[in-house]
C-alpha cells in the first residue's frame, strides 16, 4: 500500500512545508514549556510562526497555543505564568486606530488559557522582551537616533514612509549587517511594569539608556531584574568596532564598564539569579597570524575577574547558572557534536551532559535540577529534551511535530592528513548503498569557516540528496569548531591549503570505501563553502559538476565591501590575499560551475557572484550556446534563501545541474525557471 503522504526528503512541496522547531521559552517557576514552530502560510510563499506547550514532565501531549496568520515571536512568561509574545495580527487597538505596517504588537495570552489581549503597541514594534520574578520588564526598543521619544520616533517612520523615503546619512562604519541596512534606527533599553488587574497594560515606561547608537547589543537580567549587563560596542579608529561589557542598574540606569580590554571582546553575557555572577565570552582579537580564542570570562559582585575553565580547549557558549551559583551550563562544539557540559565555578572542571546532538535554546528550570533543550543532528531534524543535570541523562519530551524515517544512514568518518592530523567528518549513505551498489558522491563543505556540521540544517539537508541515490560526505576540516584551537589555528590565513588539502584527503578516503563510487563525485557549498568551491573549481578537475552558493572570489574586493571589514581585515592580510584568493586562477577553471547569489547578501556581497559569473565566461574559449555554466540569481534573498518557494528553486536547480552533468547531458530548466 502506497503512503498518501509524500516524503518531506525526496518531495520538495513537502519538504519546504514541513514544520520546524524554533526556540524554548520556559515559565517562570518551570512548569510550562513554550516551543516556537515555524510553518508556511496557506499559499506556502512564507513561512509564519506559531507557539506550542511541551509538558516539562512529559506526561501530556503538545497542543498549540496561538493561531495568527502573520504568526508570533518574542516570547516571555510573566510570574503568574501569562505568556507574553509579539505579532503582527491584525486586530484594532484599544482606542480603534489600525496599525500601521511597521506595528508588532505585544500581547498576552493569560495563564489558565482563554484569548490572548494586546498589552501594548508603539511604531517600530519591539527589539527585546525579558521578563522578571516581579511585574517589571525589560524592553529593547527600535527608535530613530535624536527622535526624543515615541511620539517623535512615530512622526518621523511616517514621514519617511509617505514620502518614499529610504535613504540614509551614516557618519561612521558599519552601514550594514547580513541582509539590513543600519540606519538612523537603533536599539534603546527601557524598564516598564505589567499592571496586575484585569486585561494588564504596559505601564510605567522609562527610558535607561537614552539614545547611545548603535552601543547596545547582547542583554541579560538577573531574575529580580535589579541588575543588567549588556553587551556595547564601542567604535574605534580606523572604522574597527571593539565590544566591551556594562552594568546597567535598572533603577537609575547608571552604567558601569566591567570588562574592557585593547585586545579583547566580550559578549554573550549571563547573569546568576541573584546578580552576584556573571559569566561571559571573552574572545582574542585575531591578527593575520593569530586565530580568535574564545574563553569563558568569570565576574564577581565585587568587580574582581579571571577566566573559568582556562585549559578546556573548546569555545563555550553560557546558558545560565544554577540557583546555588555552584555550576554553569554551557554548550559548546565538540567532535562533531554540541552537547551541553556543566562546569564547576569553583574548580573549573567540565562534565558532559549529553551526547549524541546538538543542542540549542537551552533552559534551566528553577531549581536547576533539569535543563530543556530543542535536539537536532543530522539524523535527528529536531526534537524537545529534558536533560537531567545531577545523572547526565536525556529523555524525549511529546513535541509538536513527528518526523518520518530518514531514507539512509549516518556514519562517523576519518583519515589522516600528510602532517598526521586527524580529519573527521559525516558521511551519510541513501538505503541500498553497498558493495554492489555504491553510491555517488556529493562532497558538501560547510561555511563559517568557522563552523562544523554538527546540527540539522533545514537549508543545508543532505537527505533530499541522499532521498536521490547520492552519499553526501560533510567534513571538518582545518578552521572547523570543536576540535580545538589548534585545529582553527591550522588553517587560520591559509584557506587554500591545509582547509583545502584537509578536504581532498577525506574526499579520497570516502572515494575509496565499496560502497561509494570514484567515478562520478560533484561539489557544492556556500559562504567559505563557496570560497572553497571556486578554489577547488580553480585548482583541479576531478568532480563532474560544482555549485558554487554565496561564494568569496575575489578576496581583494570582498574584504572592504562585507558588512564587518574590519573584522575580515584582521586575516585578509595583502600576502594571504595574494595566495589564497581563487580569482587569480580564473583560467584554471574547467568544471561546469553553478553560481549562486541573493542580491540582498551584505556578508559576501553580490559583486562576487557577478565577478564570478563574468570570469565563467570571460574565459569560455567556445560558442556561447555551449557555456556549461549556470547563474542562478535571487533579486530579493540574502546570504541564506529563506523563502519556500525560492528554496524549492533552489534545490530544484542545484539537484538537476549535479545530475545532469553526472549523466552527461543537457540540463533541463526547473520549471519556475
Amino acid at each position: 500500500m502506497t503512503d498518501p503522504t509524500p516524503s518531506p526528503w525526496f518531495d520538495l512541496d513537502t519538504y519546504i512545508s514541513t514544520p520546524r522547531l524554533g526556540g524554548l521559552t520556559l515559565s517562570r517557576d518551570g512548569s510550562s514549556l513554550v516551543v516556537a514552530v515555524q510553518g508556511t502560510d496557506a499559499e506556502a510563499t512564507a513561512y509564519t510562526t506559531a507557539l506550542c506547550r511541551v509538558d516539562p514532565t512529559g506526561e501530556t501531549p503538545s497542543t498549540r497555543l496561538t493561531r495568527s496568520v502573520k504568526g508570533e515571536s518574542l516570547s516571555a512568561f510573566l510570574p503568574d505564568g501569562s505568556l507574553l509574545f509579539t505579532s503582527k495580527r491584525d486586530l484594532l487597538g484599544k482606542a480603534g486606530d489600525k496599525p500601521s505596517e511597521t506595528t508588532a504588537a505585544l500581547w498576552c495570552l493569560p495563564a489558565g488559557g482563554g484569548e490572548a489581549y494586546e498589552l501594548a503597541r508603539r511604531d517600530g514594534g519591539w527589539g527585546q522582551v525579558l521578563t522578571t520574578d516581579s511585574d517589571r520588564v525589560i524592553l529593547g526598543v527600535p527608535v530613530h537616533q535624536g527622535a526624543a521619544d515615541d511620539e517623535a520616533d512615530s512622526a518621523k517612520r511616517t514621514a519617511r514612509r509617505d514620502k518614499k523615503v529610504a535613504a540614509l546619512l551614516h557618519t561612521g562604519y558599519p552601514v550594514r549587517y547580513w541582509d539590513h541596512d543600519l540606519g538612523q534606527e537603533t536599539t534603546r533599553l527601557r524598564v516598564g511594569r505589567v499592571t496586575a488587574e484585569g486585561d494588564r497594560e504596559l505601564a510605567d515606561v522609562e527610558d535607561l539608556t537614552g539614545d547611545v547608537g548603535r552601543a547596545l547589543g547582547d542583554v541579560a537580567v538577573s531574575r529580580d531584574g535589579s541588575l543588567i549587563v549588556a553587551e556595547w560596542s564601542v567604535p574605534e579608529a580606523h572604522g574597527v568596532t571593539r565590544a566591551e561589557l556594562v552594568r546597567i542598574d535598572s533603577a537609575t540606569g547608571e552604567q558601569t564598564v566591567i570588562a574592557s580590554h585593547a585586545d579583547d571582546e566580550f559578549g554573550t553575557p549571563v547573569v546568576s539569579d541573584d546578580g552576584s555572577l556573571i559569566v561571559a565570552v571573552r574572545n582574542r582579537r585575531s591578527t593575520s597570524a593569530l586565530s580568535p580564542d574564545a574563553t569563558l570570562w568569570l565576574i564577581d559582585g565585587d568587580g574582581e575577574s579571571r577566566p573559568l575553565a582556562a585549559d578546556w580547549d573548546r569555545w563555550a557558549h553560557p546558558v545560565a547558572f544554577t540557583p546555588d551559583n555552584a555550576t554553569l551550563i554551557v554548550t559548546a562544539d565538540d567532535d562533531g557534536e554540541c552537547p551541553v557540559f556543566a562546569i564547576d565555578v569553583a574548580t573549573g572542571e567540565v562534565r558532559r551532559l549529553t551526547q549524541h546532538g546538538a543542542y540549542s535554546s537551552v533552559q534551566l528550570s528553577p531549581d536547576g535540577a533539569t535543563a530543556y533543550a530543542v535536539r537536532t543532528a543530522y539524523d535527528i531534524p529536531g526534537e524537545v529534551v529534558a536533560i537531567d543535570i545531577a545523572g547526565a541523562t536525556t529523555r524525549v519530551l511529546p513535541g509538536p511535530v513527528e518526523y518520518p524515517a530518514l531514507p539512509g544512514r549516518i556514519e562517523r568518518v576519518e583519515t589522516t592528513a600528510a602532517d598526521g592530523t586527524r580529519i573527521p567528518g559525516w558521511l551519510v549513505l541513501p538505503d541500498g548503498a553497498s558493495h554492489d551498489n555504491p553510491a555517488p558522491l556529493t562532497l558538501w563543505v560547510h561555511g563559517g569557516p568557522l563552523g562544523s556540521w554538527n546540527a540539522w540544517s533545514w537549508r543545508w539537508c543532505p537527505w533530499l540528496l541522499v532521498s536521490r541515490g547520492q552519499a553526501v560526505l560533510l567534513p571538518d576540516p582545518a578552521l572547523s569548531t570543536g576540535y580545538g584551537l589548534d585545529h582553527i589555528q591550522r588553517g587560520w590565513g591559509r584557506w587554500g591549503a591545509e582547509p583545502f588539502t584537509d578536504i581532498m584527503a577525506l574526499t579520497d578516503a570516502a572515494e575509496a570505501r565499496d560502497d561509494v563510487r570514484d567515478d562520478a563525485s560533484v561539489m557544492m557549498g556556500g559562504s567559505f563553502g563557496g570560497y572553497m568551491a571556486n578554489w577547488i573549481a580553480t585548482h583541479t578537475d576531478r568532480f563532474a559538476a560544482i555549485v558554487s552558493h554565496a561564494s568569496l572570489w575575489n578576496l581583494q574586493s570582498f574584504g572592504p565591501t562585507t558588512d564587518a571589514s574590519w573584522y575580515w581585515k584582521r586575516e585578509l592580510s595583502e600576502e594571504m590575499m595574494a595566495a589564497h584568493s581563487p580569482h587569480l586562477f580564473a583560467a584554471d577553471i574547467v568544471t561546469p560551475m553553478l553560481v549562486i547569489h541573493g542580491d540582498r547578501d551584505y556578508r559576501v556581497p553580490i559583486g562576487e557572484g557577478l565577478a564570478l559569473w563574468w570570469a565563467l565566461n570571460e574565459k569560455h574559449e567556445g560558442e556561447p550556446a555551449d557555456l556549461p555554466h549556470r547563474f542562478l540569481y535571487f533579486p530579493d534573498e540574502n546570504h541564506w534563501i529563506l523563502s519556500p518557494q525560492h528554496a524549492k528553486v533552489w534545490y530544484d536547480t542545484v539537484i538537476e545541474f549535479l545530475a545532469a552533468h553526472r549523466e552527461g547531458r543537457a540540463m533541463e530548466t526547473p520549471e519556475l525557471l
